[in-house]
């Protein structure tokens, strides 16, 4: 049975675990590998590693961290940050990685999307957005760590990457970002209404009452957090934290 699922979304830069706020000033906050030792025996739902170095500078995907952490892994993973061919996401899938994030690359073309689902099935691939609100009203996407605007409708294209063969879509506000104030619910019914495909939803959580009101009117949904999971307390020490079998359970129910 479909659940809705809890998700630690994780932030690499220089292979080491960062936490950002609306995408800047990104802090260190640990050994990525730790975190995911951690995380394993949290028993999470799944797990999202994002680099977040990768598409700014250029770079390859960093297929030796991308292995040590699939090798300590014990739960779904989903990694997102440079990668823009279907020979890099073979062989990302190749060390065990679940699901390839794809963002800045789809967006310059959107083929790759239908390119890369023919190859390793669509159920594996996962278009991510980042989404800004625009000065006198909407959205619009932003690439390079909210740096560079695309000038894209993410209502139109999440529409498009669904027809396209995309099996999973991730929203992610650069305005809640790191913020713990809580989730953009209109960003969120928005898309929802845009597409059938499962959707993770990312940026603001700061209780597991955010969460809770997300799943509660969405039902069926990813929701996504990385503050909330690698700070504790209102002087955001670094702890890494999951909700218990007990919490999750109550988060899911109405």
């Amino acid at each position: 049975m479909l659940r809705p699922r809890i998700i630690p979304s994780l932030l690499i830069q220089d292979n080491g675990l960062v936490k950002t706020v609306n995408f800047k000033n990104p802090k260190y906050v640990g050994d990525p590998i730790n975190a995911v030792r951690i995380f394993n025996e949290k028993e999470v739902d799944e797990l999202a590693i994002f680099d977040i170095d990768a598409t700014v500078k250029g770079l390859e995907p960093n297929y030796s961290l991308i292995e040590r952490i699939a090798n300590q892994s014990r739960m779904p993973l989903c990694y997102g940050g440079g990668v823009k061919t279907v020979e890099q996401a073979q062989k990302i899938f190749g060390l065990g990685i679940e699901k390839i994030a794809l963002s800045s690359a789809v967006l310059q073309n959107p083929q790759l999307i239908t390119q890369i689902a023919d190859r390793v099935g669509s159920q594996s691939v996962i278009v991510v957005l980042d989404v800004k609100k625009k000065l006198f009203g909407g959205y619009e996407v932003y690439t390079h760590n909210g740096k560079k605007a695309t000038g894209i409708n993410p209502f139109k294209f999440v529409e498009d990457a669904q027809k396209l063969g995309a099996g999973e879509i991730i929203i992610n506000s650069i305005d809640q970002d790191g913020v713990m104030k809580g989730y953009d619910l209109s960003l969120i019914d928005k898309v929802r209404e845009k597409i059938s495909l499962p959707l993770t939803v990312l940026g603001g959580a700061g209780s597991l009452n955010d969460i809770k009101q997300v799943i509660d009117k969405h039902g069926i949904i990813g929701v996504a957090a990385g503050s909330l999971f690698v700070f504790k307390g209102v002087y955001k020490a670094v702890l890494i934290n999951y909700p218990s079998f007990e919490e999750k359970e109550g988060l899911r129910q109405k």
